[in-house]
């Protein structure tokens, strides 16, 4: 099922285009990433969807409703967490639980304390139970792992997880690529205001790579593959190479690819 679908999304700032006729489709159960370069038009576009700007042209259909936070989730520091969120549901029309959403995040422990006291980590956690309160149909998380330990940033793609397994729409913007290339099944690259690429995890990591190489003989292996003791292509090709140097009686002892995918097609794409 659909849960947003935008066509044609333009939006100016003077005489900056910042979005330039972006498409994009997020289905239900599926974590969606919006990758791009500083200024590419991704916050922009999640002030759009979250009804904070509106745009010049182009359709934004949003079946269900919205939640999330962009740039950095906001909170009175002289409230506690509790307080925030219960300040929070009693301004919307459909409030969750506070209290099970404070426990999605982890945060019941803390809840009843002061939010100038807490840390930028526990702050990113609220901003996602007020995503949550909302029982959105689609939540949108701007560099939701900023400011987490390592434990939180693991904590933070499981809860994900599950939210997209229970059937909510993620759209997740991040610029670390090992969290996206852990959770994501939807791909798109905004470059310059307009889509520069889309497609599943899948094909992403499909594109073609590099991988450095040891062998049982490595000298033996430069010319076999002429081209030095490295691998090239897609991972279909890679593999054939593999087995190429098997025929030899070359056995692989280390594979390793130079970046993610994502890092390949991220440098590609910004350029």
């Amino acid at each position: 099922m659909v849960v947003l679908a935008a066509a044609g999304v333009r939006k100016s700032f003077g005489n900056l285009v910042a979005l330039d006729g972006v498409d994009l489709v997020v289905e239900a159960g599926t974590v969606h990433a919006l990758l791009g370069p500083n200024g590419a038009g991704k916050s922009t576009l999640l002030r759009i969807l979250l009804g904070l700007v509106t745009p010049d042209a182009g359709t934004v259909d949003l079946h269900g409703t919205v939640g999330g936070f962009v740039e950095a989730p906001g909170a009175y520091p002289y409230l506690t967490g509790r307080q925030n969120l219960e300040l929070m549901a009693g301004l919307d029309d459909r409030p969750g639980e506070v209290s099970e959403v404070l426990r999605q995040v982890d945060l019941l422990d803390r809840a009843d304390s002061k939010v100038a006291g807490w840390s930028l980590g526990m702050r990113q956690r609220l901003g996602i139970a007020a995503g949550l309160l909302r029982r959105p149909d689609l939540l949108v998380l701007d560099e939701p792992a900023n400011g987490l330990d390592p434990l939180g940033v693991l904590a933070l793609r499981d809860l994900i997880s599950e939210l997209a397994t229970g059937g909510l729409a993620v759209l997740l913007c991040s610029h670390d690529l090992a969290e996206v290339d852990a959770l994501a099944d939807q791909v798109t690259f905004l470059v310059r205001g307009r889509v520069g690429w889309s497609g599943t995890a899948t094909d992403l990591r499909a594109r073609p790579g590099r991988c450095l190489l040891t062998t049982s003989d490595d000298a033996r292996a430069a010319t076999v593959l002429g081209r030095g003791l490295e691998l090239t292509g897609t991972t279909e090709e890679i593999d054939a190479q593999v087995l190429a140097l098997a025929a030899h009686g070359i056995a692989v002892r280390s594979l390793v690819r130079e970046s993610l995918p994502l890092e390949q097609a991220f440098v590609e794409l910004a350029q």
